[in-house]
This record gives C-alpha cells, sequence and structure tokens, in this order.
C-alpha cells in the first residue's frame, strides 16, 4: 500500500514473512505480516484475521487493517519493540515469584479478555507472547476459534510441550480450558527455566512428551524456591480431566494471582478505555476484510501493480 514504507525483515514462519513498515506520513511503525496469495489464504488465515479484528485489550497486539500487494494479503499490526517472552527468559533465566506474577497477572487479563469475546487462543505460548518493555502482547491468533462463529474445536493442533490432554483425544472439546493449560506451562517454565512436560524441540520423545502430559507427570525441582499458593495454582490448572481444571474466572481470583495485582488491572470498563486511548483502530469492516480475503485466494492475472 502506498501510505507504508519498507523498514526491514523481522521474521519467517511456516507460511509468512514478517517486516516491519512506516506510515509515510505520521512515521508510525506497525508490524505487518505477508501471507502470499492463493491456496494458502484458507479459512484459518480468515479466521485469524476476523477473531484478531475483535480484540481491543492492552495485552493483545492490536489490528490494524489488511490490503493486498501483488503477490500477498498483508495483515498490520501494533509492533512489540522488546521481542518475546521465550527470549527474555532465554537471556534472563527463570523468574523469581513477583517477576514472573507480574508477567502471569497480565496473560491472564488478555486470554480472560479473548474468553469474554468467546474466542479461544489456542497457541498460547511463550514465543506467541510478545513484550513491550515489560508490557506483554499476546499475538498469532492462526489456531483461534470463535465460539459465535466456528465449531466447536476437536483438532488436534498447537505446540507439543503447551498441549492439554483432552486435545490428544481427538473429540471436541473446550478451547478456553485448553489456554488454560497452556497458561499453566508458561507459569511453570517462567518459574523453573525448563518445560513441565518434556522439550518440544525434542521431536524423537513426542510420545513420551504425550504420556508425561496424559499422566499430568510434572515435578517442581528441589533448587526451586516456591510459595505454597504457587504451587497450589499449578496443581489447579495442571489437571487432566478438563471439567475439574480450574478455569480463567477461577484463576482469577486464586489468593497467588491477586498478591501484588497491578492497580490498572482492578480498574473498571479498562478495554473501554484502550479503545479510546488507543490510535491503532481498524476502520474496515468485516464485509470489506472478507472481500479482500477473497480476492486473495487468487492469484492475480498480472504483476503488475
Amino acid at each position: 500500500m502506498e501510505k507504508y514504507e519498507d523498514v526491514k525483515v523481522i521474521g519467517y514462519g511456516n507460511y509468512a514473512a514478517v517486516k516491519l513498515i512506516r506510515n509515510k506520513e505520521t512515521k508510525a511503525i506497525f508490524a505487518v505480516k505477508y501471507i502470499s496469495r492463493g491456496h494458502k489464504v484458507d479459512e484459518r488465515v480468515a479466521r485469524e484475521i476476523i477473531n484478531h479484528r475483535t480484540l481491543h485489550h492492552p495485552n493483545i497486539i492490536q489490528f490494524k487493517e489488511v490490503f493486498l500487494t501483488p503477490r500477498d494479503i498483508a495483515i498490520v499490526m501494533e509492533y512489540a519493540a522488546s521481542g518475546d517472552l521465550f527470549d527474555y527468559i532465554s537471556s534472563h533465566g527463570k523468574l523469581n515469584e513477583d517477576e514472573a506474577r507480574y508477567f502471569f497477572q497480565q496473560l491472564v487479563s488478555g486470554v480472560t479478555h479473548c474468553h469474554d469475546m468467546e474466542i479461544c487462543h489456542r497457541d498460547l505460548k511463550l514465543e506467541n507472547t510478545l513484550l513491550n518493555g515489560k508490557l506483554i502482547k499476546i499475538c498469532d491468533f492462526g489456531y483461534s476459534k470463535s465460539y459465535l462463529l466456528h465449531s466447536r474445536p476437536k483438532s488436534m493442533i498447537g505446540t507439543p510441550s503447551y498441549i492439554a490432554p483432552e486435545i490428544f483425544s481427538r473429540k471436541e472439546y473446550d478451547g478456553k480450558l485448553v489456554d488454560v493449560w497452556s497458561c499453566g506451562v508458561m507459569l511453570y517454565i517462567m518459574l523453573v527455566g525448563e518445560f513441565p512436560f518434556g522439550d518440544q524441540n525434542d521431536l524423537q520423545n513426542l510420545k513420551k512428551i504425550m504420556n508425561q502430559i496424559m499422566l499430568v507427570q510434572y515435578m517442581i525441582p528441589d533448587t526451586v524456591s516456591m510459595s505454597r499458593d504457587c504451587r497450589n495454582l499449578l496443581s489447579c490448572i495442571f489437571v487432566a480431566n478438563p471439567m475439574k481444571r480450574i478455569s480463567m474466572k477461577e484463576i482469577k481470583s486464586h489468593p497467588w494471582l491477586l498478591k501484588k495485582l497491578p492497580e490498572e488491572s482492578t480498574k473498571e470498563g479498562e478495554d473501554v478505555n484502550y479503545i479510546e486511548e488507543n490510535s491503532i483502530t481498524c476502520l474496515q469492516s468485516i464485509e470489506e476484510i472478507m472481500s479482500i480475503v477473497d480476492e486473495a485466494k487468487t492469484l492475480p492475472t498480472t504483476s503488475s501493480c
């Protein structure tokens, strides 16, 4: 689009490239995900865009707009300049309880907003949790599902070490409770510095990881100092039967989470204030966006701009 100029490439995924772009007039910086036009623009891409557009919260990367180039569909969104939580923990090592709680409180706030909007993320992990300073920004809604627009989830998707036990059944499951489990994995990694259920990079041990998850076989090393309330919260999250697992609403009232709760988290109408104050707003209607997505499903007949 003519109003933007490229700054640099910041990453490549399985089906997309991510670049920094600058608004020529305002000089504002955004991240943009480029997905090749054609068969890669499927139902998942449409879900990602529409679900992401629905969400407005300080702990979620803000969606801005979509546009077409001769080769790609481009998804413009807020840029978080401080990397992701995985890199943060890799460079800082395991976190103390106060710092882990601070990040986890933000994570819970963002995920709760998704659930309030009837959207489950289904791929929550450290790499999908960006940072702007120490402000968490959840991103990548490629596996998300809306309970208002889509069928109940049953696909075995996600990142192996973060997957909840019920996903392995290949039956319908509650995506919100799957998100709860993944949040627990993230909290454990923040506090312990290791995965609770194997290593996702050890592909040869996927079956071993699956068995550990199904049997909820995790331990807290003796070298890790962890309060009783924190241990209790993890034990309430890591429950194989999703019907007996703690809900996000119950996590929000858990004693460990409520300790040293940031003042802004207790304010009423937080989301409304955020929408009013946030300069990144989407002016495109759902109909306009879907029209762009449909056009992106076919390759252009000419390479000219």
